[in-house]
């Protein structure tokens, strides 16, 4: 019967007298046939992107701004075919990740809210605890949080799922109940931890077996050295649940430039067979121009040979940084984790409120920590520590902690 109802789509697609709901109707029936995918997750297909026309404007004119100098004006939404194909080739080398399903932005944080365009106020949503502020935050802002619990600082429809040194910071799927999306950072802001191929293994699976959909932000992806895997696509089977944002922010200091992407499997649908692809698609398209045309080729210029390479070296001077001030923080005795496979160190205060440990290293050191409380409730008694900065700041700031922090007492 479903065979039937998308030959019939393709057939009516093309008569213009269709009644606007039948045409919408249509519209997803061809988007499903399209999708070879035998396996559909369980999250449902937005009413509002359902409720949208099928293109927006501008894109469907193809409207030719070019000039004799070869200015381009407005770029392509999606971004330059040229800095998609080097994104695929470069990050996602052998995992079948396709330049078209790479979708560039002006950076991962905007992209963040962007894929929570994708689906209704209904859909439940899991995050790691400690997580980024901002997979809570937009979630709130999207309906989907509930009210604030005063008593233990979480929100009562987001489920957290608990990331500690007694777990290795991943969580315990098997104690997880389900939700239709699943927030995951790996290498981890802020932990600085890094999830295995063993874990990632497990959480495609427990996707997988529950419809759900993860949301893998691999940000700091390139400062992992211990061979733990970069790209959640590394796992087999990840194509068809999730969905990857990444940023050249961190790796190439694109801070304040803004450059960013978004990889969206084409093998990744909703509970009704429609490709998530097309309906993102859509919202980059409606809700931004596309990234600087001036960013982006400096985005190309990063990823040659010879731009790798010195990206290369300033991501090992950063991870050097976070060695002097690993041996700083253990040299006092404090339990570090982090900073091997990402720039950040998570240092425990056991029994201290990080919001203390904040304002008292700042009034006695000047160093500007960033409290873990800030993270979650789960990052109650840890400080971030971050190393990125140039050398003889790092130094002077391990001098200071360490001739100061020996006088403190937390507890």
């Amino acid at each position: 019967m479903l065979k039937q109802m998308l030959d019939y789509a393709f057939q009516v697609s093309s008569c213009t007298s269709l009644q606007p709901k039948t045409k919408l109707l249509v519209e997803s029936l061809k988007g499903m046939k399209e999708n070879k995918n035998d396996q559909w997750t369980k999250v449902m297909r937005s009413v509002n992107m359902e409720n949208l026309r099928t293109g927006y404007l501008f894109p469907e004119q193809a409207m030719a701004l070019s000039t004799v100098e070869g200015y381009s004006g407005y770029g392509d939404e999606q971004g330059e075919k040229a800095l998609r194909k080097r994104i695929a080739e470069k990050f996602y080398k052998n995992m079948d990740v396709k330049w078209e399903e790479v979708f560039v932005s002006d950076g991962a944080q905007c992209d963040i809210s962007r894929v929570q365009m994708l689906f209704g106020s209904h859909v439940t949503v899991a995050v790691q605890n400690p997580s980024f502020p901002a997979y809570i935050d937009s979630s709130v802002i999207f309906g989907r949080a509930g009210n604030l619990q005063e008593q233990n600082g979480k929100y009562e429809r987001i489920v957290y799922m608990e990331c500690t040194p007694q777990n290795d910071f991943f969580p315990d799927l098997s104690n997880t109940p389900r939700t239709d999306i699943i927030f995951f950072c790996s290498p981890n802001n802020p932990t600085g931890t890094a999830a295995s191929a063993s874990q990632l293994r497990r959480l495609v699976d427990f996707a997988t077996a529950n419809g759900s959909i993860i949301v893998y932000d691999s940000s700091y992806a390139a400062y992992i050295s211990d061979g733990s895997p970069t790209s959640i696509f590394q796992i087999p089977g990840a194509k068809q649940v999730a969905i990857e944002i990444s940023s050249f922010s961190k790796f190439a200091g694109f801070t304040g430039v803004r450059l960013g992407w978004t990889v969206v499997p084409k093998e990744l649908s909703y509970s009704n067979g429609f490709p998530i692809v097309k309906d993102y698609d859509r919202i980059v398209c409606t809700c931004f121009n596309g990234a600087s045309n001036i960013v982006q080729a400096g985005g190309l210029a990063c990823l040659s040979t010879e731009g790798f390479q010195a990206v290369s070296k300033v991501l090992n001077h950063y991870k050097e940084n976070a060695k002097i001030l690993i041996e700083a923080f253990r040299g006092l005795g404090m339990e570090v984790y982090g900073g091997e496979n990402a720039p950040y160190l998570w240092v425990h205060f056991p029994g201290s409120s990080s919001w203390e440990v904040f304002a008292e290293i700042l009034e006695k050191t000047h160093i500007l920590t960033i409290p873990g409380r800030g993270f979650g409730p789960g990052g109650e008694s840890y400080i971030r520590v971050s190393s990125f900065g140039h050398r003889q700041t790092i130094l002077e700031a391990s001098k200071r902690l360490t001739s100061s922090l020996r006088k403190f007492n937390f507890n």
